[in-house]
């Protein structure tokens, strides 16, 4: 986002008058229309907050990692089994004046251990000493889903794609164990190093049935950008409500913004309620009918429309994804040993540096290809030096000598530039292909480059 914009990203209004409890957990009294952030005012900073350095229980608080409704997260480290966790710290206030609040954070500890799976946070314990309630959850060192969009924009199709697969295969887990999320949004989905999707924060999850039989309701709604209509009209959650808020966070991955704007609650609440979800083609016309037909049936106002539980909604995630593997995977997998390697994504390109001998380097760029998806190819290409007509006959001689690839001229912004081309066929290349493919075209492009012009301009 444009440091001079005070346009909100998601919401697409004046930052200055945007409702911020748009984006935060709500506690929902008799009226809808009184909802109130269910969060406490942190006063201190990190540099005064007197956990840091201090042990609770067999943690040592090391920093602060976040902060919201039910109080704190930290970095710590199990000082009895050596390993780094995050902490979540009940707020003291809260706990000793509102004992529901308190059955919420166990709840919390409660539901999650219940879940063991690769999408789901894990909780390792749960419990209270030296004063205060904790739980102990897996630390996850990559960032939130929500960071992910704020810093990078709209993701590929297929990454996003992948990614809402992954949150359903977690959100999957809890529904067959008969729980409800309730809160599902980018700011609950934490991805690993290595991109996985890991759903977190069960603080308002429930039981369909508690433990005489009977269906469990209360005025917990979640946030209100990613609820569902009937919770606006005070229906209970269901399955089918998490599938909703799923939707919407496909939406903001493809779209890079909130299918619903609005300044105020109140508004948000007219406008899900009264209008269906716009069709995403309206925004991103280059999303692809099959996607916006899956996305359309996942946001559907009428909860009988839509996949009935997550495991429902993730067979039409497949459905429509195929087995092509997103390429952000790919690139992850086939790097992650190759500290000489670095990568990052500029829109639906990727560009990777390999780092040569004597202190050069060259960088190579992955797209897709404009065929249709059976027919689609990966594109390999590094740029050599423009294409003077000087360079023509040698080229010429380097290209004959290629055994894979060629090197061949392509127009970068306006220019005809000598490049080191080779592909793949989309659906079939593996993490390895990628990777050789990567080294040798940055090796052939940098000994081209070096031939044709004596100099390293990558």
């Amino acid at each position: 986002m444009n440091s001079q914009s005070t346009v909100c990203p998601n919401c697409g209004h004046d930052g200055a008058h945007q409702d911020t409890s748009l984006q935060e957990t709500q506690l929902l009294s008799d009226s809808v229309g009184d909802a109130q952030p269910h969060r406490e005012v942190a006063q201190r900073n990190e540099a005064t907050d007197p956990l840091i350095g201090r042990k609770v229980h067999v943690y040592q608080c090391v920093s602060l990692i976040g902060s919201g409704g039910m109080g704190r997260v930290y970095l710590a480290n199990h000082t009895d089994l050596e390993r780094r966790c995050a902490l979540k710290i009940l707020s003291p206030k809260r706990a000793t004046c509102d004992e529901e609040f308190v059955e919420r954070f166990l709840q919390e500890g409660r539901s999650a251990a219940a879940l063991v799976h690769p999408n789901v946070v894990t909780i390792h314990a749960v419990g209270r000493a030296d004063g205060v309630h904790f739980l102990e959850m897996e630390f996850i060192s990559g960032r939130s889903l929500q960071q992910v969009i704020k810093d990078d924009g709209r993701l590929p199709t297929d990454r996003a794609l992948t990614l809402a697969a992954g949150v359903a295969e977690g959100l999957s887990a809890a529904h067959r164990e008969g729980i409800i999320h309730r809160d599902v949004k980018p700011d609950n989905v934490m991805l690993t190093r290595q991109g996985i999707p890991k759903v977190s924060d069960f603080g308002l999850a429930k039981r369909v049935l508690n433990r005489n039989g009977k269906p469990v309701a209360d005025g917990l709604c979640g946030t209100p950008n990613y609820m569902a209509p009937e919770l606006f009209q005070g229906e209970t959650a269901t399955p089918a409500s998490d599938v909703y808020a799923l939707g919407v966070c496909l939406y903001l991955m493809l779209s890079g913004r909130l299918p619903n704007r609005a300044k105020s609650i109140a508004e948000l609440r007219w406008k899900a309620t009264s209008e269906s979800v716009p069709n995403i083609r309206e925004v991103c016309p280059d999303v692809s009918l099959e996607v916006a037909e899956a996305l359309s049936l996942m946001t559907s106002p009428t909860p009988a429309h839509r996949p009935q539980d997550a495991t429902s909604a993730l067979q039409l995630i497949h459905a429509v994804l195929g087995h092509e593997r997103d390429l952000e995977s790919l690139l992850t997998q086939a790097f992650r040993h190759e500290p000489a390697i670095t990568w990052q994504r500029h829109g639906t390109m990727y560009s990777v540096v390999r780092n040569l001998p004597n202190n050069r380097s060259q960088t190579v760029f992955i797209e897709n290809s404009h065929h249709d998806i059976e027919d689609r190819l990966l594109l390999f290409y590094s740029v050599c030096c423009v294409a003077q007509p000087t360079y023509f006959e040698k080229s010429l001689r380097l290209n004959s000598e290629m055994l894979h690839g060629c090197l061949a001229i392509r127009d970068i912004d306006g220019k005809p530039y000598f490049v080191v081309l080779n592909t793949y066929p989309r659906a079939t290349v593996d993490p390895e292909e990628i990777k050789q493919t990567v080294m040798e075209v940055a090796r052939i492009a940098d000994q081209v480059e070096e031939q044709l012009t004596g100099q390293d301009n990558n």
